[in-house]
């Protein structure tokens, strides 16, 4: 039985009281549309980060990312979110890895792409809320900076490392 505690903008607090193999459990479950991500380069073959504050976390370095509006594909969420965050359109998406960050109470699931062919063709077009900056760096020092604790957003970290793992950086 689902109990619904909070509906909001971005996202829903279940509460369920459920049996697994026999036995009563409570869980409270975030419910988020999900996320789509995109790792992409510049003409330079640079990293296209954002400085972007989040809140209560100050600002941080990640990956352009955004979630996926009512019905939106991930595809779709991602050439947006690349465009509108920092002004570089990409000619393909590529997936490269969908991921849950917190599967033991949120049903938020993040898909991550590779864009290629990303050319700048306008300024940004940030959301009321948004608070960003567009940072480029080459791949070596994104890696330093992840194995130093300098980045530590999930989705930066997973499609970095996933990207590392078959591509040479």
């Amino acid at each position: 039985m689902e109990t619904k505690i909070y509906e909001g903008r971005v996202l829903s607090l279940s509460v369920y009281d459920v049996k697994v193999e026999g036995r009563k459990v409570r869980r409270e479950v975030i419910k988020h549309r999900g996320a789509a991500a995109v790792l992409a380069f510049d003409e330079k073959k640079r990293i296209i980060l954002v400085r972007q504050h989040r809140f209560p976390h100050g600002y941080v370095l990640e990956i352009p990312a955004g979630t996926l509006e009512k019905k939106e594909e991930p595809l779709r969420c991602a050439f947006r979110e690349l465009e509108e965050e920092t002004g570089y359109r990409a000619k393909k998406m590529t997936p490269l890895i969908t991921y849950y960050p917190s599967i033991g109470y949120n049903t938020e699931v993040i898909h991550c792409f590779v864009a290629s062919g990303s050319k700048k063709v306008s300024d940004l077009k940030l959301d009321e809320d948004e608070i960003l900056s567009v940072v480029k760096l080459s791949p070596n020092k994104v890696l330093s900076m992840i194995r130093a604790g300098e980045i530590q957003d999930s989705k930066t970290i997973c499609a970095v490392l996933a990207y590392a793992a078959s591509h040479s950086l």
